[in-house]
């Protein structure tokens, strides 16, 4: 079973929705007690990073995605879920994310109409293998072994900015008034900036592999 970790705010039934799609046991999970013994956790979110934060606390499912993190289980955030995994936003420079990753989240560049709410063209970071987006490493001549760039839908107007020994990996960026990180992996961590349950048959894709990982760990 895939925990979609329901904590009342956010797009939680579309991503449960998404991941029944490809086949996946996916169920939204009000439980603690629950969401600590499923196979895989997602942690959706839509708006503001301060309201989804308190949110998180409020429902007590801030511990269950440390636990299940610690412990190896596959883990994606989406979105603010993504964002919740870093110490703090400068939306709201009072809440405290969940500070599983060093780093914060920033604005998006001020020369660019914000929130970026559109379909952007998602590169794959050149020699990172990326057991989500599907994409392999380069070849030693530097050709592509692997699948090149893909659209996604983005809904928001911040996004992370890992510190350099952060310990995780980006694997995916957009360009939206500079670099923009979009997908980042750190063993079974995996977390997009974009909406994967709003991006079609790419979107869908990329959840399968998921759904898959969630079955190998």
């Amino acid at each position: 079973m895939i925990a979609v970790l329901d904590y009342g705010i956010g797009n939680l039934r579309s991503a449960e929705k998404a991941l029944q799609h490809v086949g996946a046991d996916a169920h939204l999970v009000t439980d603690p007690d629950l969401a600590a013994q499923a196979r895989g956790v997602v942690l959706p979110g839509v708006g503001a990073f301060g309201a989804c934060s308190a949110a998180l606390r409020r429902s007590g499912l801030d511990a269950v995605a440390r636990d299940v993190i610690d412990r190896g289980v596959p883990f994606l955030g989406i979105c603010v879920g993504l964002q919740l995994l870093f110490e703090g936003s400068d939306e709201d420079p009072r809440a405290e994310g969940l500070a599983i990753l060093p780093g914060r989240v920033r604005s998006l560049a001020p020369s660019e109409r914000l929130p970026q709410m559109q379909w952007n063209m998602v590169a794959p970071v050149e020699s990172r293998p990326s057991r989500l987006l599907g994409t392999v490493a380069t070849t030693s001549d530097g050709g592509p072994e692997g699948a090149g760039s893909m659209w996604f839908y983005f809904v928001h107007s911040y996004a992370p900015m890992p510190e350099a020994d952060a310990a995780c990996t980006v694997v995916g960026a957009c360009d939206y008034g500079g670099p923009v990180v979009a997908a980042i992996e750190r063993g079974e961590l995996f977390g997009t900036q974009f909406h994967p349950e709003k991006s079609g048959m790419n979107g869908l894709r990329l959840l399968a592999r998921f759904a898959a990982a969630c079955g190998e760990a």
